[in-house]
């Protein structure tokens, strides 16, 4: 039998209740909770005073020199405290909450304690005791720390665990083929289950822990691969090959030149179109790159190569606005522009899909409405999806099942390192975005703190009576008992106060899609000056009036996400301003205050994110299609994701990976992943 096949119930000890408590943590079955990783360990092993500095934890060894006193505090509070001598030094000892150890603490009596070592002052704040007459369970080792709660504690989580390996370990399943485990070295997968849950020593715990992120990474990079050698080696895509004049004559009459990194890319764009095989392309650059024209000129070459084209966005409102731009853009060229999303009338909706049946329009804007069932084109040569919606699996197969095998361009706006890029999107070529488009100026950046408020809503009546608007971002939407923070729904009531005369607009999660599009239209034509609003505005809402952006409690937010909403303004050629408002009491927020004063360069500031919050945030947002992993972290372990990259594009390219017996379990991991439909890619 399977572990997957096999309930946490089995195991020893795991009541139902516990086991209902154990599906809240996504646990279920044996393999789930061998793959339920701590995500640090309790260091017992003794060490000397000496060695150890102020405010740190520490495990020493010591005898009991006099008898403890108890100090109560109200019915259930109590301090305990009690000389020991450790390593000669006479230390006093203190326990909170733990009257029920008086009798124990007899003098002579040797005792391991645990706590916060408190130099000047000779005192261990204990968190844990024992004493060696007794036998001791911890003392010397490195213990497990898992995500727990409810009735769940560290102590049942361990000894679960230890149960659960000596009961099932013998049914581990060895994932990686010989070759791998011998090129790398690396622990056999039973050896590192057991090692990352009961680690004799720090290096056994750090080979475990290189087995498994090796092969968790390994395994999300195979699924990419095998996606990407197989897709290549299909030859049932639109090969678009369009005369380069038709291009040449349409990027002259745009009202801007081209920067030399728009021009690359487009050459990237176009040459993958003309394969027969799909294009799969991630087109990354900075808020306000010029990303929105390069996907024109590719939606022009598809409908002049005699095919229709897509775009597709996450909201109603960036849909509407791109429907304009592309429309106001392809008006020389006589391109036929449309818009279906879910809020049309039928009317509308059944004229927009006949048109798409029989090819009178030639690109479609929308939402993921664009996909579903009803809407057939008479044929779809790209798709461009815009931020959150990364062409996945299931979209490519819902066109498939319609029987298109458009190419694929998908944009974002949240910039990553490349060499980071090209191998989190391991099934994506990456072209990236660097300039700025000829004529934007820089968005100046200020810093100030709460009391210089005043200033700063001068500063919004100054911008507003210049004809331009302001968006003022908020953390919370309504007061929190839990968090001294500004709130959208007080901050829009404060607005209108400091503003009687001005349309104060207030835009948040919880309004409805269509209340959310309702402002921000009025926001679009100018009809609110100030919007007030959550992070709902990060990506993708362009109103080029708009020329401030003021963000409150701004150490709050991470860097990557500050300069999303930064790059709201800034989209025309007015000056902009970005105004933080923050006194932040962390030195990692006083960083990201500096870090967004001195560059506006969103791959420094994403370079600069990564080493203050880590890739766990960092791709955090959920828009990079990025999986969030058990154990590996994108940054720190960027090396071994490039060692799995290499391996698992070399098996992937391989016929004898996709036949012998000894691959076999990939081959089954990849069917379970649901990579095939079939014969078919999916």
């Amino acid at each position: 039998m399977k572990l997957d096949q096999i309930t946490v119930r089995q195991i020893k000890g795991v009541s139902a209740q516990k086991e209902q408590e154990l599906h809240a943590f996504g646990v279920h079955t044996v393999a789930d909770l061998l793959d339920y990783f701590p995500f640090r360990y309790e260091d017992y092993r003794i060490r000397g005073l000496a060695e150890t500095k102020d405010g740190e934890k520490v495990t020493v060894q010591g005898k009991i020199m006099g008898a403890p006193v108890m100090q109560r505090y109200g019915r259930a509070k109590s301090r305990l405290t009690c000389k020991v001598v450790v390593d000669g030094v006479l230390v006093t000892a203190v326990w909170f909450n733990r009257h029920f150890l008086q009798e124990q603490l007899v003098p002579g009596r040797e005792v391991v304690l645990t706590g916060k070592w408190e130099q000047r002052r000779l005192q261990l704040t204990v968190s844990d005791s024992e004493f060696p007459d007794k036998g001791t369970a911890k003392t010397g080792t490195l213990q497990p720390v898992y995500s727990v709660g409810g009735s769940l504690t560290q102590p049942w989580m361990r000894k679960t665990m230890k149960q659960a390996i000596t009961q099932f370990g013998s049914l581990i399943e060895e994932m990686l083929p010989v070759e791998l485990i011998d090129k790398h070295r690396l622990m056999p997968r039973s050896e590192a289950i057991m090692r990352i849950h009961q680690p004799d020593d720090t290096a056994a715990g750090q080979g475990a822990r290189r087995r498994l992120v090796y092969e968790e990474l390994f395994l999300f990079q195979l699924k990419l691969q095998a996606y990407r050698s197989l897709n290549r080696s299909r030859k049932d895509g639109v090969a678009i090959v369009v005369d380069p004049e038709i291009i040449r004559s349409f990027v002259r009459t745009l009202p801007f030149e081209l920067t030399d990194s728009q021009k690359k890319v487009v050459n990237e764009i176009l040459a993958d179109m003309r394969q027969p095989s799909c294009m799969n392309r991630l087109l990354q650059g900075d808020v306000g790159s010029g990303k929105t024209v390069v996907a024109a000129i590719a939606l022009l070459a598809a409908v002049k190569g005699g095919h229709q084209g897509a775009l597709m966005v996450p909201t109603e409102i960036l849909a509407d606005q791109h429907m304009r731009s592309l429309q106001k853009l392809f008006e020389p060229v006589g391109l036929q522009v449309a818009l279906l999303t879910g809020s049309m009338t039928e009317r509308k909706r059944r004229d927009v899909l006949a048109g798409l049946q029989m090819g009178l329009i030639d690109i479609i804007v929308g939402t993921h409405a664009i996909i579903q069932d009803g809407v057939v084109f008479r044929s779809l040569g790209l798709v461009v999806t815009d931020e959150q919606h990364r062409f996945g699996v299931n979209q490519r197969s819902i066109l498939r099942r319609k029987g298109m095998s458009p190419d694929v361009l998908t944009m974002t706006a949240t910039p990553i390192p490349r060499t980071l890029a090209i191998t989190a999107f391991g099934d994506m070529d990456v072209s990236t975005l660097r300039e700025r488009p000829h004529g934007r100026k820089p968005i100046k950046t200020y810093w100030v703190k709460h009391g210089m408020l005043d200033r700063v809503l001068g500063f919004i009546r100054r911008e507003v009576d210049a004809g331009r608007q302001a968006y003022f971002i908020c953390p919370l939407i309504e007061e929190s008992d839990k968090l001294d923070v500004q709130n959208a729904i007080d901050l829009h009531i404060q607005m209108g106060q400091a503003f009687p005369d001005m349309p104060i607009g207030l835009l948040h999660g919880r309004l409805g899609a269509a209340e959310k599009d309702e402002v921000m239209r009025a926001f679009s034509d100018n009809e609110i000056k100030v919007l007030v609003a959550t992070t709902v505005v990060e990506v993708g809402v362009d109103v080029p009036n708009a020329t401030l952006m003021i963000i409150m409690d701004a150490e709050r937010f991470g860097l990557s996400q500050l300069h999303q909403l930064r790059g709201r303004v800034g989209r025309a050629e007015h000056q902009s301003y970005c105004v933080l408002i923050a006194d932040p009491k962390s030195e990692i927020g006083r960083e990201r205050m500096k870090v967004m004063t001195e560059t506006d360069d969103g791959f420094e500031v994403s370079r600069r994110d990564l080493d203050l919050r880590g890739p766990g945030d960092f791709f955090g947002t959920k828009q990079s299609g990025v999986p969030e992993f058990r154990l590996a972290d994108m940054a720190a372990d960027f090396a071994v994701l490039e060692e799995a990259r290499d391996d698992a594009a070399d098996l992937t390219t391989r016929p004898e990976f996709w036949s012998d017996a000894i691959y076999a379990r990939l081959r089954q991991r990849l069917q379970s992943d649901q990579l095939f439909q079939g014969e078919l890619l999916d």
